[in-house]
């Protein structure tokens, strides 16, 4: 897999985001490194309950509900465009 460092800027609740993600296999597993605003690195996974990619670790639960859902969103996207599957 390529991994090249992908960067994007949202707008979510009317807070501007400036987000960096980098794909990466795991037990041949796509997930994602992500960052916003200079924050620490989170691990975004799919998670087959939810149906979407979503953040895990203990700092997983400072990432606002929407902001994680918009970050999914675009990285679905990308796996999908990049074929990172």
């Amino acid at each position: 897999m390529k991994t090249k460092t992908q960067s994007f800027e949202m707008v979510i609740d009317g807070l501007p985001y400036i987000v960096s993600a980098t794909p990466f296999l795991f037990n041949d597993e796509t997930r994602f490194r992500v960052s916003f605003n200079g924050s620490p690195v989170h691990i975004f996974v799919l998670d087959t309950e939810l149906g979407r990619l979503t953040a895990i670790g203990d700092d997983s639960v400072t990432i606002p509900e929407s902001l994680e859902e918009a970050i999914a969103a675009k990285l679905q996207s990308s796996i999908v465009e990049n074929n990172y599957v």
